[in-house]
């Protein structure tokens, strides 16, 4: 039976984008079962003692746009530092995932065409006609899943993925959370794959 990993992440977030490929390599290597939690960011954020970008201290967010190109770079991606559409609100985009997996689809191809959509086409994945053409281009049920994304059902999944996320200690996006051990952020990739690899039990604060 292969191991599960919880990805808890949002499609507004720049950083799970950017490690998004190098993560699925992971999955397909290790055999891995992925349980996708999208989760919103600025609730997470704010109860974990996060400021939003606009918030952050001048040198903060320069040191940011420094790390984007870094980031950009070393995985070999083509992107706007800071595209047209964002931020947005991504409760519809994250909700779609949500209903995908719900219907039984797996939402990876869907994920990678929605992050590339939003930094290097500059689309707006607030919008749900957009976010319907995404969908029926990865081969799902657009419009039925943009619908059902809307809907209450769905915001108690995204609201149950917060509670969850502060109950693993996860405080932002991208974390991949392995036998309970948190890896926070796409440059904790490495480390995740440091411990597949020794198949040592999982690291615990002492906290």
């Amino acid at each position: 039976m292969p191991r599960q990993i919880d990805y808890y992440f949002s499609l507004q977030s720049p950083w799970a984008y950017i490690g998004h490929k190098s993560f699925r390599d992971v999955v397909g290597s290790h055999d891995l079962k992925v349980n996708h939690k999208p989760v919103v960011l600025v609730d997470l954020f704010s109860e974990t003692g996060g400021l939003p970008l606009l918030k952050r201290h001048p040198v903060r967010q320069r040191y940011r746009m420094v790390e984007l190109q870094r980031w950009r770079d070393r995985r070999g991606l083509q992107f706007k530092l800071e595209p047209a559409n964002w931020p947005f609100n991504a409760r519809l985009a994250d909700g779609l995932v949500i209903a995908a997996i719900e219907a039984g689809h797996d939402p990876d191809r869907f994920l990678r065409r929605a992050f590339a959509s939003v930094w290097e086409d500059e689309l707006n994945l607030a919008d749900p006609a957009t976010l319907i053409g995404l969908a029926d281009d990865c081969g799902l049920p657009g419009k039925a899943l943009t619908e059902r994304s809307a809907g209450e059902d769905i915001g108690k999944v995204y609201e149950q993925n917060r509670q969850d996320a502060m109950a693993a200690d996860v405080f932002g996006s991208p974390a991949y959370v392995l036998d309970g051990e948190v890896f926070w952020g796409q440059d904790r990739i490495e480390l995740l794959v440091d411990a597949l690899k020794s198949g040592r039990a999982p690291y615990r604060s002492r906290a």
